[in-house]
C-alpha cells in the first residue's frame, strides 16, 4: 500500500485569503484508490453548495467549489479528471492527451464519496476501484486540485504544484504523486 500526505497551494498566491489550508492523503491498495480532503478555515467565507438529496452525475462542477483530482497512466498520454462537489455531485472525464479528446467516462456510474461539514472544516472522503479504467500493475501519476469559490464571486484555484503562467491542472508535469 502506497499512503501520501498533501498540502494544496493557491495560484496564485493569495493574500487575500491566507486562512485557508487544504490538506488530505491519497493512497492506493492495488487498484482500491482513497483520497481524503480537508478544507480549513472561515468556512462562511466560501460559497459550498448543500448536500444534494439525490446526488448525480453532473457537468462543470469546476465553475463552484469543486473537489478534484487528475490520474494519469504513467508514461502514458492518457488521462482522466474526476469532480466531487461538495453537494455529492460528481463526473469523470477521460483524455487522450493534453487537454484532448475529452469524453464523459462511462466506466463509472456512481462515485462512492463522503462530504462532512464540520464546524471548522469540510472533509471529503472518495474510495474507489480503479479497476474499469487501469490495472492493478500500471503505475499512476496523480495531480490533485481544488477549485474554491468565495462569497465573494473571486475563485482561486489549488493544487500541489503550479507549473504554468496560469492556473491549469491538466498540466501533466504537475501530476507528481506517483502511486
Amino acid at each position: 500500500m502506497n499512503n501520501q500526505i498533501f498540502s494544496l497551494q493557491p495560484f496564485p498566491s493569495t493574500e487575500s485569503f491566507p486562512n485557508f489550508k487544504i490538506t488530505g492523503n491519497i493512497s492506493r491498495n492495488s487498484n482500491q484508490l482513497a483520497i481524503y480532503y480537508s478544507l480549513g478555515g472561515d468556512l462562511k467565507e466560501i460559497a459550498i453548495s448543500s448536500p444534494s438529496n439525490a446526488p448525480s452525475r453532473k457537468y462543470e462542477l469546476w465553475e463552484d467549489t469543486c473537489f478534484e483530482f487528475f490520474l494519469g497512466i504513467k508514461d502514458s498520454q492518457r488521462y482522466w479528471e474526476f469532480n466531487l462537489s461538495p453537494a455529492g455531485h460528481w463526473n469523470v472525464y477521460c483524455f487522450d492527451g493534453y487537454r484532448q479528446g475529452m469524453q464523459e467516462e462511462t466506466a463509472f456510474e456512481k462515485l462512492p464519496f463522503s462530504v462532512q461539514n464540520q464546524t471548522d472544516a469540510l472533509v471529503l472522503a472518495l474510495d474507489v476501484n480503479l479497476d474499469k479504467i487501469i490495472s492493478a500493475e500500471q503505475a499512476i501519476e496523480v495531480g490533485i486540485t481544488t477549485v474554491i469559490k468565495h462569497r465573494g464571486g473571486e475563485v482561486t484555484y489549488w493544487a500541489l504544484t503550479h507549473r504554468g503562467a496560469a492556473a491549469d491542472f491538466h498540466l501533466r508535469d504537475s501530476f507528481i504523486i506517483e502511486l
